[in-house]
């Protein structure tokens, strides 16, 4: 990464133009053009130095409900767990982990009603009942934005 390449990590990161073209603003502030902006995100995103690029909304703010799941599920039943897991829009992490609670997951519904409702249909198609709902009690919230 050169000196250009952290310059648009740093836009990117904090202050991403709400524009019609916005890698145009970008391009413009880094010196350089729309595609060269463009070819050069496309290059970070397949090294992994980007991930995506999107928006990250406050479900609280918006009504939602969310919380926070860790399970314990036997080997035999990994597969058909993360498979219905990963089949609800409203998870946005699935993951293993090495711990007795080896797979967690996050999830966000509409209301409580559907959240709870959700956690049980996992439970009934999987089997699958030692699952650990961690709703927050309190929020904190980090930036996690790098200065390059």
């Amino acid at each position: 990464m050169d000196d250009i390449d952290k310059k648009i990590l740093n836009i990117l990161q904090s202050e991403f133009p709400l524009e019609e073209r916005p890698f145009l603003m970008v391009a413009g502030r880094c010196g350089i053009s729309e595609d060269e902006t463009i070819a050069r995100i496309q290059k970070m995103k397949e090294k992994g130095i980007i991930r995506r690029i999107g928006a990250v909304f406050d479900g609280t703010k918006l009504g939602r409900v969310s919380t926070l799941c860790a399970a314990r599920v036997p080997e035999d039943k990994i597969e058909l767990f993360v498979q219905t897991v990963n089949a609800c829009k409203g998870v946005t992490h699935n993951y293993r982990r090495d711990h007795e609670y080896n797979i967690w997951f996050t999830v966000s519904a509409p209301t409580t009603q559907e959240l709870e409702a959700f956690l049980k249909g996992v439970q009934e198609k999987t089997g699958v009942t030692d699952i650990l709902d961690m709703r927050a009690v309190r929020r904190f919230k980090i930036d996690a934005s790098f200065e390059m």
